[in-house]
């Protein structure tokens, strides 16, 4: 140990006397500001030329630079101006720059196409990018929202603060095909296996740029990078110093549609200083407020496990209604099947009480039939007849026989009633009160004029809604992500740890069944005859078989309900009371996997280590080819205390490794540019995986660039996918599990007469849809076949385009052919309970499971897209983008939750200063109709679109910032997804400093 000790002393005395032995000698300072407005313009890069020595401008415009020797050339650039060389030969005169304003387009620098810097317009797939001035200048409420402008990118709202993005189709709440990374680190909550949206990460205020890639980009990034990946990166304290702050204040709800009018607040600050170009720290908060949008959607869906289909009806029509967003519900009971089990239940229950000498339903037979002469409808006195027949102890079990032995033998219930209990509405189950805190930090240190080391934090919190097969309360949520950073010009290594915290999350459909059971259980099947006295259904098929008995089989079936639902919820629970109330906190709050629980304990972890090199230029041959390379490690450790994973025993462990290589090389004077990249992969359960890339860019014009490209790009099963087991609902009947082999014979499924059946075969037997009774021919019903399950691979065939014309006019189009083999899908199976067929039909005797299985055809893609931005005139600038995506060769009952809009449109004009440092930017989106397929429901979501808009102002000579904007401005109600909720408009305003 003491020897340990000795050599980092060492090695930190020597790093000591290498900073002091590079002391520099002379120091230049000065001022950079706007050529045309005189305003001050930080962040400017100065650069010692033919160097990497350097310094940024602080917020105030200044500089400050140490040089060994004087004279120097000084390098000055920033995206937005002309770059600047000045000759310094005195470093006693303060330097001032006039910096030119450059309004070029496309010569914006991007890092995801090919993990090193290149010009945009140079990249050789589809790339689209923020930079500082779109997001100064976005006509959103924050930046993340405003993602959903860039073209080919879609974004799914499952709350106000709970948004997806993707590209190239399968638009959902929560998405697995595409990566996220923030400041280099995956951005995936461990137990969820996809971000969740901007909660935790960066602040608005600490975001310098983001860039999507359209997509399969395996070949770079890894597992996951199906549809593309985003790259999130923050401000460096170097470069960023100063402090800033923005309020925002808004408000929602204005209609009082959903709920009355509500505040919106938004509060950042950002605070960044460094000390001689030596060392820098950095932190930022931000704290978001709001009452959330309302899933209100009570269309009344049929369902069976994650398949369903969207049917007609309501509570008021419907007996058997399973409102999409009302919970409590889901359960459909066939009424003359129930009855049959109850019957069998009485009359043993006689049996064993008089020691076999009363049988009930021979009692019944004999007077209601031979004394009776089987009359339909039983006058009251006849009923009473019949339990004056039994001992004084045995005639409160006649009492509850008599009406089911009655709609039984007269088939009062038919064949096909099937009932469901009164369930509750979302917004009386749900957090509704939307939060967002965040707090980053960071600690910067030049170690020399080519290395940086840093350590950075970032912990998010919040409460928020997703929807996935259920709609989940994320209540007091926390992420925690930790990195330790040592970069260079050409190489980096960075370790980094996510820590998940599911804090207060709970099942919201669950909280409404089992709420339910809570005031009366649907059947109690524990609590002898005064328990089925008591339980609800009993209750209902008691009232109905008396109602109609009574009326002479003059009631309606919907009159009948009405009563018998009336009778069974006598004394129910209603929200806002002590009693529902109570009954609700006490189901959130006892984990899902206990009795009565709908509340989840996931406490996953994910460590990672990646290391890349640009090899060319360590080797210093990157004239002639530019080489990079890179590994990565990463290992989950899956701990949800079985609430979400089958961890039980202990936590799983999934680990991942990952090594890739990049060549590019430009040939015939620059014309043709050739990269070719591949990445190997492996994962615990799976065989390794090689992606490679092959792309070429061809320079027909200066500024003009055809691009094509051949791209591959895999997944693994998500660690939901292979390790869930997960009850859904409160009936614990309906079960989404993993798709390891050792799943099938824990759930009985590989057990003779316990098989589960394909969802589609239960829906489409008789040909009359939805679990009918007792179908008449059991034959039809498909045994579902488990196979292994292995990753997902897609081959895409990309052409673009990416020009300036005129100097005026910025076109990037793309087309793009995708092939999907192995592709991952969901499957849905119903297992009989009695191991007779039959079972399968009701939901009394049978259980639901979601498992991921292999597509056996090759699915395909096509899609393109096309954007304009095009400078008008002074400032002006008029800019949009259509894009396209279809799915196709998808075999008859695959679910492929593909959700794309056949057509989609951004249309925006913007002007960053119209006049007296007065702006603004407004955008109206359009998409087409879409029917979406969700876990949760599926539906045809109809064509929309909606204006967004903001107007700016920046008083000249401060640092103030004024802001006044609103999205979706006409308040035009619109969904995104099926069960998610409809948002309307939110308004606002703000003041910003230094921003």
């Amino acid at each position: 140990m003491r020897k340990r000790y000795n050599v980092l002393a060492a090695i930190i005395i020597s790093c000591m006397s290498f900073i002091t032995a590079n002391a520099q000698t002379f120091t230049i300072s000065g001022k950079v500001t706007n050529n045309t407005s005189k305003e001050i313009v930080p962040a400017v890069s100065v650069v010692v030329k033919g160097t990497t020595q350097g310094t940024y401008t602080n917020s105030n415009g200044e500089f400050s630079l140490k040089v060994n020797k004087l004279p120097v050339v000084l390098t000055f650039s920033s995206i937005g101006f002309e770059s600047q060389d000045i000759t310094v030969s005195d470093a006693s005169k303060s330097i001032d720059v006039d910096f030119k304003v450059n309004n070029a387009l496309g010569q914006e620098v991007v890092i995801a196409a090919t993990r090193a810097p290149q010009k945009i317009l140079e990249s050789p797939v589809t790339v689209e990018r923020m930079s500082q001035s779109l997001i100064k200048n976005v006509a959103a409420p924050s930046v993340y929202e405003a993602i959903s402008n860039l073209k080919g990118v879609d974004v799914h709202t499952a709350s106000l603060t709970f948004r997806t993005v993707t590209t190239r189709g399968f638009v959902s709440s929560g998405n697995t095909r595409l990566n996220q990374l923030v400041d280099g680190m995956d951005n995936q909550a461990p137990g969820l296996n996809f971000s969740v949206s901007s909660i935790a990460g960066l602040t608005d205020l600490d975001i310098d740029n983001i860039e999507v890639l359209s997509g399969a980009s395996s070949a770079l990034y890894g597992s996951g990078g199906m549809n593309g990946t985003i790259l999130i990166t923050g401000k460096n304290p170097f470069k960023y110093d100063g402090f800033s702050f923005n309020v925002k204040q808004g408000i929602s709800h204005t209609d009082g549609k959903q709920r009355k009018p509500a505040p919106y607040n938004n509060i950042a600050m950002r605070w960044a200083k460094q000390f001689n170009n030596k060392f820098a720290f950095r932190i930022s908060a931000e704290l978001i407020r709001g009452s959330d949008w309302q899933a209100e959607d009570y269309d009344n869906k049929q369902q069976v496990g994650i398949i369903s289909n969207v049917a007609a009806g309501n509570r008021g029509n419907t007996p058997s209604y399973n409102g999409i967003n009302t919970y409590g519900d889901e359960r459909s009971i066939n009424i003359g099947q129930l009855a049959g089990v109850l019957n069998q239940t009485i009359v043993g229950g006689v049996l064993a009480a008089s020691f076999n000498t009363v049988n009930m339903q021979t009692s019944a037979n004999n007077y209601f039939g031979t004394f009776l002469g089987n009359p339909q409808y039983p006058t009251n006195a006849q009923v009473a007849g019949f339990v004056g027949l039994f001992p004084a102890q045995l005639q409160p079990a006649a009492q509850l026989y008599a009406p089911i032995y009655l709609g039984l033998t007269r088939n009062y219930f038919g064949t096909s009633t099937n009932v469901t209990r009164t369930g509750y509405q979302e917004k009386s189950l749900v957090d509704y009160n939307t939060l967002n805190a965040k707090i980053n930090a960071g600690f910067h240190w030049n170690i020399n004029d080519k290395i940086e080391a840093s350590i950075n934090t970032y912990f998010g919190s919040g409460t928020t809604v997703y929807t996935g097969a259920n709609r989940y309360s994320l209540r007091n949520f926390k992420l925690a992500q930790h990195k330790l950073e040592i970069k260079a010009k050409n190489w980096f290594v960075r370790g980094y740890t996510t820590q998940e915290n599911s804090g207060d999350s709970y099942i919201g459909d669950a909280v409404g069944s089992f709420v339910n059971e809570a005031w009366k259980p649907s059947v109690n099947q524990t609590g002898g005859l005064p328990g089925l006295a008591a339980s609800w259904f009993p209750q209902y098929i008691l009232a109905f078989s008396e109602g109609t008995r009574q009326s002479n089989g003059t009631f309606s079936a919907l009159r009948l309900d009405t009563i018998s639902r009336a009778n069974a919820e006598i004394g129910r629970l209603q929200p806002g009371t002590a009693g529902f109330n109570s009954a609700a906190n006490s189901i959130k709050n006892t984990p899902i996997n206990k009795a009565g629980g709908s509340k989840f304990e996931d406490r996953s972890e994910l460590w990672a280590t990646e290391l890349q090199l640009n090899i060319s230029d360590i080797g210093n041959f990157s004239n002639f080819v530019e080489v990079i390379g890179g590994a990565a490690w990463k290992q989950w450790i899956l701990n949800s205390n079985g609430t979400i994973f089958a961890d039980t025993v202990q936590p799983i462990r999934v680990n991942e490794y990952g090594t890739y290589l990049q060549l590019k090389k430009k040939l015939f004077n620059d014309i043709l540019t050739l990269t070719a990249s591949g990445r190997f992969d492996k994962q615990t359960n799976y065989k390794g995986k090689f992606t490679p890339r092959l792309a070429a860019v061809i320079k027909i014009a200066k500024d003009n660039n055809i691009r094509l490209s051949y791209q591959t790009s895999y997944r693994f099963p998500s660690n939901q996918n292979q390790y869930i087991s997960l009850p859904l609902g409160g009936d614990r009947s309906n079960y989404l599990i993993g798709c390891l082999p050792q799943f099938q014979p824990y759930f009985n499924l590989t057990t003779p007469g316990f098989k589960g059946y394909t969802a589609a075969s239960i829906f489409n037997t008789n040909g009359t849809g939805y679990r009918n009774g007792s179908p008449a021919d059991s034959s039809r019903l498909v045994e579902a076949v488990y196979k292994d399950v292995k990753p997902e691979t897609v081959k895409s065939y990309e052409l673009g385009y990416k020009g300036i014309l005129s100097n005026k006019i910025l076109i990037d189009a793309y087309f793009y052919y995708s092939k999907y083999d192995n592709f991952l899908l969901s499957t849905a199976v119903v297992q009989s309970r009695t191991g007779n067929k039959l079972g399968a039909y009701s939901e009394f005797t049978s259980n639901n499971y979601s498992y991921v299985q292999n597509s056996e055809t090759t699915v395909k893609s096509t899609g393109w897209g096309i954007g304009i931005d095009y400078r008008v005139y002074k400032g002006y600038s008029v800019y949009g983008n259509i894009f396209s995506d279809l799915l196709r060769d998808v075999a008859p009952g695959e679910v492929t939750f593909f959700n794309a809009p056949k057509y989609r449109f951004n249309l925006g004009v913007r002007n960053d200063n119209v006049c007296h440092n007065i702006g603004f930017n407004v955008v109206y989106k359009w998409q087409d109709d879409n029917f979406y397929e969700g876990t949760f429901v599926s539906g045809t979501l109809p064509s929309f679109g909606w204006l967004d808009a903001q107007v700016t102002y920046r008083p000249k000579g401060t640092k103030s910032t004024f802001r006044v904007g609103g999205t979706n401005v006409a308040n035009n109600y619109q969904r995104t997804g099926y069960g998610s909720p409809a948002v309307g408009g939110l308004y606002y305003m703000s003041y910003g400093y230094n921003l």
